[in-house]
């Protein structure tokens, strides 16, 4: 090693990439474990959309943080920082290496650079605020924001209330922008010895893949399992059914739109996603770019690629 940091290998990648099957890969090539690093997979019952690992894909690699919370719970970003944690605790104590393997780069973040999320407690001006959203419309809230923070209102999108509201709060508590604090925690030396790759392939190529698996997600029954989440009592309001595939399918079935546009909606909002994806990876420092064309779409010269940086990096012999 060439410091005493623990290691930490990443992979991530804008949504369809397919950092499903390279991860179990480099997994059994090195002794890792995975550690999911996305904001769905963590939920129970919501297998199709949110193209969770299948047990049998997972060719006997743990796996933490899948399939261990029902839908109405909760879930962040500070109790993904705590679960995941606990986890790599878990696996070190094997004597294995962590791999945070997933598509939520803020998620990545948090671990990544030890990011200090206190400013998300509740605050008084919380309720005040939701009842801004409720009373006004969440482009309300978010003109609000723009006075006062313009960077992070750039960032957040309008309809993410949850994230403008925090925002907001932070501003009222400290005098100070939210943007500008998690600037200053971007900087922050990571505590682990990282190597962060990043999967990528051609835009015209991920967009094909994208609306190819969406097809394939509907052929598998995404709107059956939709349904049985709506039976099960679950709305679109809840952190859960924000996922892409659960919104745009429960807006079908509340008569919003038909079921072919509900479709192209969540088409274009994938590639939207992805797009956003690659800007957040753009921004992060000390990024490992794999843009598997330059290796043929040949996945063994991807992994070999990989573990010649991690022996240089000295995470593994």
């Amino acid at each position: 090693m060439t410091d005493r940091k623990e290691p930490l290998v990443i992979l991530t990648g804008p949504t369809a990439v397919g950092k499903t099957k390279l991860s179990i890969a480099l997994a059994k090539a090195v002794g890792g474990e995975i550690i999911s690093a996305d904001s769905m997979q963590v939920y129970r019952h919501m297998d199709i959309g949110s193209a969770k690992i299948r047990p049998e894909e997972m060719q006997g690699v743990p796996h933490y943080l899948v399939d261990v919370l029902e839908p109405w719970e909760e879930f962040h970003v500070v109790r993904f920082q705590q679960m995941a944690k606990e986890a790599m605790k878990e696996i070190r104590g094997r004597g294995h290496i962590p791999l945070l393997v997933g598509g939520t780069g803020f998620y990545i973040q948090a671990i990544a650079g030890d990011v200090d999320f206190t400013e998300n407690e509740a605050s008084p001006y919380r309720q005040e605020l939701e009842r801004l959203a409720a009373e006004q419309g969440a482009q309300a809230l978010h003109e609000e924001l723009r006075k006062v923070d313009e960077a992070s209102a750039d960032a957040i999108h309008a309809h993410n209330v949850k994230r403008v509201i925090r925002a907001l709060e932070f501003h009222r508590m400290t005098g100070r922008k939210i943007s500008e604090h998690n600037e200053e925690q971007r900087k922050k030396e990571s505590p682990y010895h990282c190597a962060y790759f990043v999967l990528n392939d051609d835009r015209d190529r991920l967009y094909a893949r994208i609306e190819q698996r969406i097809d394939e997600m509907l052929g598998e029954g995404l709107l059956e399992e939709v349904i049985q989440l709506k039976e099960m009592g679950l709305q679109r309001g809840m952190v859960s059914m924000q996922g892409l595939g659960y919104k745009e399918l429960l807006a079908y079935l509340d008569g919003e739109c038909t079921l072919a546009e509900a479709v192209e909606i969540l088409k274009r909002d994938t590639r939207h996603f992805a797009k956003r994806q690659l800007t957040w990876f753009r921004r992060e420092p000390d990024v490992i770019w794999l843009n598997k064309k330059e290796y043929g779409y040949d996945e063994e010269k991807i992994l070999a690629a990989m573990l010649d940086i991690l022996r240089e990096k000295e995470i593994i012999r």
